[in-house]
């Protein structure tokens, strides 16, 4: 981590006196789902940073983050997020789209670009594990 400007190490009550940078390639390992790469840049207290990578053709496995509200933009790549009862619902985003996922919703990331891989920068509020991995979407209770 590359600190810029006049900064010395802070309680998380006391503001910071320079502008923190963490370089795209000094990241730290992020919680992980199969087929989607997490690195961490920020992580204090009811607040995390991650960029995640999609390889080319990749479908990730089911997943949600916990007690926490996702904020992200598309950097680079396509993006199709599907979700909602047996999955069946979908947004498809493109460079420069920004989403936010709620607290609890079961989704998966899935890369229908072939040749490229998808990035997203996110930021993540809230308490708890980041990333639950689970089986699948919940079901329609009316078995649709």
């Amino acid at each position: 981590m590359e600190r810029l400007g006049s900064y010395r190490e802070r309680p998380s009550a006391v503001p910071m006196s320079g502008i923190e940078v963490v370089r795209g390639n000094a990241l730290t390992r992020g919680s992980s789902t199969r087929g989607i790469t997490r690195d961490k840049a920020f992580e204090e207290g009811m607040v995390l940073v991650p960029r995640s990578r999609i390889a080319s053709g990749v479908v990730s496995d089911w997943h949600h983050h916990g007690r926490r509200r996702l904020f992200g933009v598309l950097l680079a790549g396509r993006l199709r997020l599907e979700y909602g009862p047996h999955g069946k619902e979908a947004v498809d985003l493109e460079p420069g789209d920004f989403f936010r996922i709620p607290v609890g919703l079961v989704h998966r990331d899935v890369n229908p670009d072939a040749m490229r891989e998808a990035i997203v920068a996110a930021f993540l509020e809230g308490e708890g594990i980041p990333t639950v991995n689970v089986a699948g979407p919940e079901t329609d209770p009316s078995g649709d």
